[in-house]
């Protein structure tokens, strides 16, 4: 009985892991869309000054601590990327409500608000997937209950400035990709897949 408690468990969370990187790589993939078609509208010479300043730039989320690079990622256990990826998650709770000063009327790529609901759905079935971790052992994650860092940071752009438009679109793009890559490493731990390789 208790074999087949936890072959439920065991589904019910590889079920919540699955849901939770289709929504991400959904999240990912339209955050893409959004920057691809904001360059598309832009004039030629509009396009070579954005090049120039985006890796210049910094994005709200580089004040939450991550890996830094593939190594390090991997070397992360399950548990801090989930943790990170909720943070992440919670960084654009937000800024995703600025998105529409962002994107033109004319692009097909989703409102405003269908972006921070996913955003909302993907940030509780990580927080599930925490509690699913600690499996009853007490969250001893200080960094939880800490305000992020700069939470209104991107509400004080100015909607009309390009500059400032780019860089929300190509961060949120960034940190979705960041969030996918730690969700894609988790799930393959949890496999016990001893070859998680980015």
């Amino acid at each position: 009985m208790v074999l087949l408690v936890n072959q439920g468990k065991a589904s019910e969370n590889q079920r919540l892991f699955n849901n939770a990187v289709i929504r991400v790589q959904h999240l990912h993939q339209l955050a893409a869309k959004m920057i691809n078609d904001f360059e598309d509208s832009l004039l030629p010479e509009e396009r070579r000054q954005l090049s120039k300043i985006f890796p210049l730039s910094f994005c709200n989320s580089d004040y939450i601590e991550a890996p830094t690079g593939k190594d390090e990622t991997q070397k992360s256990s399950m548990l801090k990327l989930l943790r990170i990826s909720f943070r992440l998650i919670e960084s654009w709770e937000f800024p995703s409500q600025t998105l529409s000063g962002t994107v033109s009327n004319s692009l097909t790529v989703g409102s405003p608000n269908q972006i921070t609901e996913k955003l909302a759905d993907l940030k509780m079935g990580i927080s599930v997937l925490i509690k699913g971790c600690l499996d009853g052992q007490p969250n001893m994650d200080d960094n939880d209950s800490l305000p992020l860092p700069f939470e209104d940071f991107y509400l004080t752009m100015g909607e009309n400035n390009l500059r400032e438009s780019f860089r929300l679109l190509a961060c949120f793009k960034k940190d979705m990709h960041k969030v996918e890559t730690y969700l894609r490493v988790a799930n393959c731990r949890r496999s016990l897949d001893s070859n998680c390789t980015l």
